[in-house]
């Protein structure tokens, strides 16, 4: 069951994200605004509830797989992230991939760390984990990143771990300042995924 999925490596576990996360993420996401500027990070307990049941009832609609990223070796909440906008398409009786209950593609988004996690290797542990799943378990065709045109930070985070930029989605989101915001977006596509792989695995054992 994908709402039960936990996803573990070296030195972070992806867990389904609940409220008992609640007061880790408050304490995950204070600290400098600045951080966040481009990102749509809960700020106080208020918003984290919020958050948290948002990413629950998208759980409960088959749309999204949220996590809670834990530290491993002592328990502490680093942040979030989840696959979402997972879609299943319907494929004719007879195809290989008919009757599929797994996603056929899907996004990985809301990706945020404290501060203490940003540059250090959390993050690329997290996406090797999470498109290991993807691509091994559920066998999608393709993953989507999307980021804020001018979140620069972004943009190089998913171009060292290997999306490829397809394009400008104007006018896409809210972003995180009010305003409709322009995307840059990215995909990995499974042909990709060996030698994206790779070169994670590489990153993770250098760190």
């Amino acid at each position: 069951m994908t709402g039960n999925l936990v996803l573990t490596g070296n030195s972070i576990r992806l867990e389904p994200l609940s409220l008992a996360h609640a007061d880790g993420l408050v304490a995950a996401s204070e600290g400098d605004p600045e951080l966040y500027r481009w990102s749509a990070v809960p700020q106080g307990r208020d918003a984290v509830l919020r958050y948290i049941e948002t990413a629950l009832a998208w759980r409960d609609a088959g749309t999204a797989v949220d996590f809670a990223t834990i530290r491993i070796h002592d328990g502490a909440v680093l942040g979030s992230t989840r696959f979402f906008d997972m879609e299943r398409w319907p494929w004719p009786v007879g195809h290989a991939r008919h009757g599929r209950s797994d996603p056929d593609v899907c996004e990985i988004g809301y990706t945020w760390l404290t501060h203490a996690a940003t540059r250090t290797a959390a993050n690329t542990e997290a996406k090797l984990l999470m498109m290991a799943h993807a691509f091994q378990v559920w066998q999608v065709l393709r993953i989507c990143l999307h980021t804020d045109a001018r979140n620069l930070r972004s943009q190089a985070a998913i171009q060292r771990i290997g999306g490829k930029f397809e394009g400008v989605l104007r006018a896409h989101r809210l972003a995180a300042d009010l305003i409709s915001r322009d995307s840059y977006r990215y995909s990995i596509v499974a042909a990709e995924w060996p030698g994206i792989k790779l070169g994670l695995t590489q990153r993770l054992q250098r760190a």
